[in-house]
C-alpha cells in the first residue's frame, strides 16, 4: 500500500493596512511539518505508507536506501521515534510494502522479500517489539496492500498469480477467494475494509477495477466487480501510483485515478452510489497534465481531498485538491504546491483526533506534513448584532477544540454548539451536532460520551463520592437516582474539580475561560422569548441552533427521543432534582425539572453585557513592520486590555508585551494572528508574517 501526496506552504505577504474590527474565525490552512522539518530518514527514501491510529499517533513506513531495508516510525504528539527502537526492520530491501494498524495499535509490516529471494515477509508490532509472521506468499510479489478487519483480522493482498488475497487467523494463512482477481497484470494495488463485512480491492488491470467478498469468504467464494465494470481507463507507471481508493463512514467507495494519454493524465474521482461509479466533480482535473503518485482521502463527514504530483510540467511537485459539494467542483487546497521539488510516493490520511489531513512523500528523503481542517480561532467574540459568530479555543476530553460562538438574540454571548459536538447544527437531526450527554453536577469526566459504560451507583452519592468514577450513573427508582436527596441548597457551580464538594459540582463551561458557564433557568427563559423559540424545527433554526439531541435515561442508560426533543440542562435545581429546557413537538419549557441522573445536553453562555451597535466606534490598529524579524510594534487610538497571539494551528503562545511592543524572538517564521482587546471592549485582530 503505497501513495504519493504533496504539499506547498503557500506565502502570504500582508501589506502594513489598517484593519477594523474582524471575524473571530480565520483559516488555518497552511501546510505545516509534522515533528522536525525536513527528512525524518537517514538519506534517499520511497515505497512510503502512512497509518494513523485511534489515538492520532501517525506511522509512516519507507524503503530506507542508505540502510537498504523498510524501517517504521511513530509520531507521538511531539517527536518521531523508530518503531521498535531502530531503523531497519527487514531482512533486505524493501521496495514494495504496506502498513496497517488495528484498533488495538497493533501495526502490520508487508514488503516484498528482498532478491535474491521472492514472497511477501510480514511483520507484527505488539507495542514492544517486532515478531516475523509466516510469509504470506512465496512467490515474487511486487504491488501488494493490507488493511485489518474490525475484528482485527488481519487481510493482504499481493499481486501474485494475477492478484490474491489471504488473511491470517490463529496462525495460518487461509485464502479468500479464488487467485487471478485482476484477470490480467494488476498494478498499483490497495485495499479497505468497510464496517459492512465487506473487504475491497482496487487495482489497475485493463483499466481501473474494483472487486468485493465477504470478509469470511472462503476460497471458493467468488470476487464480484462493484458496478460490473471498470471506474475508468487509467495508464500505469511502474510504481508510480495512478489510482487509489477510500471509504468513507457510510461504507461508500471513491475512487481516484489518472486518465489515460488522451485526456493528458489529469485525475478524476468516482464515488460508488451503489449501482454505477458516478463522477464527483470535473472529469480530468489537475493544474497540469501527467499526473501520477495519486491518493485520496475522505472524512467521516464525507469531504474528499485528493494528491497528485506532476509529472514533467512544474518540476515533480505535488498538491492537494478539495471537493467542494456546494459547486461540484475541485480546487487547489493549502496552496498551489506542498513540497518545494520533486515530490513521489505520496500518502494522504485523516486524523479523526486533530482533525487534520496529514501527507507523507519523498524528497531524497521521507517527509510529513499536515494542515488543519478546523479554521484557526483567535478568541474573538462575536460581534454586536444577533447572529454574528466568533469562535473560542479550550481544552475538551484532553484535547484542543475549537467551537464556534454565536451572539443570541438575547444579546448575550453562547456557544454555538452542543459540548462534545463536532459541528454546528445543519439541521435539527444533525447527529454530529448531538454532543454529549451530561448527569446534573457532573463535569468532563468521561461520563458524558455517549458511548460511555455505566455503573450502578456510588456509595456516596454525590459529587465528593465521584473519585475514580467516570462512567454514567445508572438506578431504580427516584431514591436511588444520582444525587437523589435534590437539596435546593445544592449548586452545580464550582469553578473544577478541587472545587466540589457534598452540595457543590463542578462546571463544566468554566474551563472553556473567563466569564463562561452553565446558564441558568432566567438565561434559557430569556434565550426562548428573544429567539421565538416554541418546538425543536423553531429551536434550529434559532441564532443559537439547538438540535434535538434527545436524553439518556438514569435508569439504565438508554437513549430515547433523539432527533425529536431537546433537553438542555441549566445551573439551577428543582424539587425534582435539576431545572432544564425541554424542547418538545409543541412545547418548549425553560422551568422542566428532571432527576440530575438523566443524560441531557450542555450549551454554555458567556458572562457579558450585550452590545448594541451604538457601543462600537471604528478603531484604527497599525502593526509595524510586518512582515518582521522579531519586535513588532502596536499603534491603536484606544487604550489597550490585553494582547494575545496565535499560531495558524490556532495554539495561543506567550510572548513579551510592552510599551506597546510584541516580542516575537524565538518563536519559528510563519504566520500569526495577533488579538488586540481594548478597554471599550472591543477586540481587533490582523494577521503579521514573521521572517
Amino acid at each position: 500500500m503505497f501513495k504519493n501526496l504533496y504539499l506547498v506552504v503557500t506565502r502570504i505577504r500582508l501589506g502594513l493596512g489598517m484593519l477594523s474590527i474582524a471575524a473571530g474565525v480565520l483559516s488555518a490552512q497552511q501546510w505545516q511539518d509534522v515533528g522536525t522539518p525536513g527528512n525524518l530518514s537517514s538519506g534517499t527514501s520511497g515505497y512510503n505508507n502512512l497509518t494513523i491510529d485511534a489515538q492520532g499517533n501517525y506511522y509512516v513506513s519507507y524503503y530506507d536506501v542508505a540502510l537498504g531495508k523498510g524501517s517504521v516510525q511513530k509520531f507521538n504528539g511531539t517527536s518521531w521515534s523508530y518503531v521498535g527502537g531502530s531503523a531497519g526492520i527487514t531482512a533486505g530491501s524493501a521496495t514494495f510494502s504496506s502498513l496497517s494498524v488495528d484498533t488495538s495499535g497493533r501495526l502490520y509490516y508487508t514488503n516484498q522479500w528482498a532478491y535474491p529471494n521472492s514472497g511477501m515477509e510480514v511483520r507484527k508490532f505488539d507495542g514492544t517489539s517486532w515478531s516475523q509472521l509466516p510469509n504470506a506468499f512465496g512467490a515474487t510479489t511486487n504491488y501488494q496492500a493490507s488493511a485489518v478487519a474490525p475484528n482485527g483480522d488481519l487481510f493482504v493482498y499481493g499481486s501474485v498469480d494475477s492478484g490474491t488475497v489471504k488473511r491470517y487467523v490463529n496462525g495460518t494463512w487461509e485464502q479468500v477467494g479464488p487467485t487471478g482477481i485482476a484477470g490480467g497484470v494488476p498494478y498499483n494495488a490497495e485495499m479497505v475494509i468497510g464496517t459492512n463485512g465487506k473487504v475491497y480491492v482496487c487495482q489497475n488491470s485493463s483499466g481501473v477495477k474494483v472487486f468485493e467478498n465477504s470478509l469470511t469468504a472462503s476460497s471458493a467464494d467468488a470476487w464480484t466487480l462493484v458496478g460490473g465494470t471498470s471506474v475508468g481507463t487509467t495508464f500505469t507507471e511502474g510504481v508510480n501510483a495512478t489510482s487509489d481508493i477510500a471509504i468513507g463512514a457510510d461504507n461508500k467507495l471513491y475512487v481516484v485515478y489518472s486518465s489515460n494519454a488522451a485526456n493528458n493524465r489529469k485525475l478524476n474521482v468516482k464515488k460508488f452510489n451503489g449501482t454505477d461509479w458516478e463522477q464527483v466533480g470535473d472529469a480530468n482535473f489537475g493544474i497540469s497534465n501527467d499526473l501520477y503518485n495519486v491518493a485520496i482521502a475522505v472524512t467521516p463527514a464525507g469531504k474528499i481531498y485528493v494528491v497528485a504530483s506532476g509529472w514533467a510540467i512544474n518540476g515533480g511537485k505535488n498538491t492537494v485538491y478539495e471537493y467542494n459539494a456546494a459547486t461540484n467542483t475541485w480546487a487547489t487546497f493549502g496552496g498551489d504546491f506542498i513540497s518545494d521539488g520533486t515530490a513521489t510516493y505520496n500518502d494522504l490520511q485523516y486524523d479523526t483526533v486533530s482533525n487534520s489531513l496529514v501527507v507523507t512523500y519523498s524528497q531524497s528523503g521521507v517527509r510529513v506534513k499536515r494542515i488543519s481542517l478546523t479554521p484557526a480561532c483567535n478568541n474573538t467574540d462575536p460581534g454586536a448584532n444577533p447572529g454574528d459568530t466568533g469562535c473560542v479555543s479550550f481544552t475538551y476530553k484532553g484535547q484542543q477544540v475549537s467551537y464556534t460562538t454565536v451572539r443570541g438574540q438575547d444579546g448575550k454571548v453562547w456557544l454555538q454548539q452542543n459540548l462534545g459536538s463536532t459541528q454546528v447544527a445543519a439541521s435539527m437531526t444533525d447527529t454530529d451536532s448531538y454532543g454529549d450527554l451530561f448527569q446534573w453536577g457532573r463535569w468532563d469526566d468521561g461520563h458524558q460520551g455517549r458511548n460511555s459504560s455505566t455503573v450502578s451507583m456510588p456509595s456516596v452519592n454525590n459529587p465528593s463520592g465521584l473519585t475514580g468514577v467516570t462512567s454514567f450513573i445508572i438506578g431504580s427508582g427516584t431514591s436511588n437516582y444520582w444525587w437523589s436527596a435534590n437539596a435546593l441548597t445544592d449548586k452545580w457551580s464550582g469553578e473544577n474539580i478541587a472545587a466540589i464538594t457534598s452540595e457543590i459540582g463542578a462546571d463544566p463551561c468554566k474551563a472553556i475561560g473567563q466569564g463562561w458557564r452553565l446558564p441558568t433557568q432566567a438565561d434559557w427563559t430569556a434565550a426562548l422569548n428573544a429567539e421565538g423559540i416554541s418546538n425543536p424545527a423553531t429551536a434550529f433554526n434559532s441564532k443559537l441552533k439547538l438540535p434535538a439531541a434527545g436524553n439518556r435515561s438514569p435508569i439504565d442508560g438508554s437513549f430515547t427521543y433523539a432527533g425529536q426533543r431537546g433537553y438542555y440542562w441549566s445551573s439551577d435545581v428543582s424539587g425534582s432534582g435539576g431545572k432544564y429546557l425541554y424542547v418538545g413537538s409543541t412545547i418548549a419549557n425553560a422551568a422542566s425539572g428532571g432527576p440530575r441522573g438523566q443524560g441531557q445536553s450542555l450549551r454554555c453562555i458567556k458572562e457579558t453585557s450585550a452590545l448594541g451597535t451604538s457601543d462600537i466606534r471604528h478603531i484604527n490598529l497599525g502593526i509595524y513592520p510586518n512582515p518582521t524579524k522579531d519586535i513588532l510594534n502596536i499603534k491603536v487610538d484606544s487604550l489597550i486590555d490585553v494582547v494575545n497571539v496565535t499560531n495558524m494551528v490556532g495554539q495561543r503562545i506567550h510572548v513579551q508585551f510592552s510599551n506597546n511592543q510584541i516580542n516575537l524572538q524565538g518563536f519559528p517564521n510563519g504566520l500569526y494572528i495577533v488579538e488586540v482587546k481594548l478597554k471599550n471592549g472591543q477586540t481587533i485582530s490582523k494577521k503579521v508574517i514573521k521572517n
